[in-house]
């Protein structure tokens, strides 16, 4: 009985080492940043933060020299933290330029994709075309831009907080 008894104990003592050597390893797997990104498992929230941030770019970068404060709208309500002051910066390079030549600018979002996806943030790869007409003189040209976007879920509205040229 004695040698039963201490075979049982070995076994039972492997197969406790064994479980907390696969209980380790599964932790391992979970906590590596593929793991804890949604783009490669969450389809609809990827596919809610690309819809939601191409309108966003969208709307903020349609300019209409006739009625600026539609993109002053969009901006304030669509662009927070670094985002903000960005695109102060260009609104007013934009605005002092374009109400003399009468410039509209009309932007859509080609394509996005998200690199990164949490529940409330996420970082995109997109790519805008932006036509651009000149009233002044009947001036048009389609520019192309990739912008690497970073935003964040605030009360349920996905909000850009970083555009960087790429």
């Amino acid at each position: 009985m004695g040698l039963l008894t201490l075979v049982l104990a070995l076994v039972g003592a492997l197969t406790l080492a064994l479980a907390a050597v696969f209980a380790f390893q599964a932790h391992q797997l979970r906590s590596t940043d593929s793991a804890s990104n949604l783009a490669l498992v969450d389809p609809s929230l990827t596919d809610e933060a690309i819809s939601s941030v191409s309108a966003g770019l969208n709307r903020v970068f349609t300019y209409d020299y006739a009625d600026p404060s539609a993109t002053q709208k969009a901006a304030s309500e669509l662009l927070v933290g670094d985002a903000s002051s960005q695109y102060k910066t260009l609104f007013d390079k934009l605005q002092s330029a374009a109400s003399g030549q009468q410039l509209t600018l009309k932007t859509t979002t080609v394509l996005g994709g998200v690199t990164t996806l949490t529940p409330d943030s996420a970082r995109l790869l997109v790519f805008l075309d932006q036509s651009s007409t000149r009233a002044s003189d009947s001036n048009s040209s389609t520019a192309a831009a990739q912008l690497d976007v970073a935003a964040v879920k605030r009360d349920g509205v996905w909000k850009i907080s970083e555009i960087r040229p790429l």
